[in-house]
């Protein structure tokens, strides 16, 4: 099994690396959620609730954003130029290392 680690940093500033599988098809929110931190992903990865936003906080280049999410991102508070929503970060070894922050819930 192949395997990235991803470092999550919680609403409270505390870094989690967590080690998340890259052949299960598993997104950020999924992997998040299964480690029991706070992220709601209440639309269940549907980019309709923006209950995963998070930001991006190491130089990974991700796959352009699609117009789902731009459009949930539109809508969402606490919005900065390095949003994204964590449903629409697919788990793949091009994200080994990635730092996001949760961002603030509404």
């Amino acid at each position: 099994m192949q395997e990235v680690t991803v470092t999550i940093i919680d609403r409270e500033g505390i870094s989690h690396e967590l080690i998340a599988p890259t052949d299960m098809n598993m997104n950020i929110m999924e992997v998040c959620k299964s480690y029991e931190l706070p992220v709601l992903g209440e639309c269940g990865g549907m980019a309709m609730c923006a209950t995963c936003q998070c930001y991006l906080e190491s130089d990974h280049d991700l796959p352009e954003q699609k117009d789902a999410e731009l459009d949930m991102l539109d809508q969402a508070f606490f919005v900065k130029s390095n949003s994204r929503l964590g449903c629409q970060i697919q788990i793949t070894d091009a994200i080994d290392g990635i730092i996001l922050r949760l961002a603030p819930e509404a």
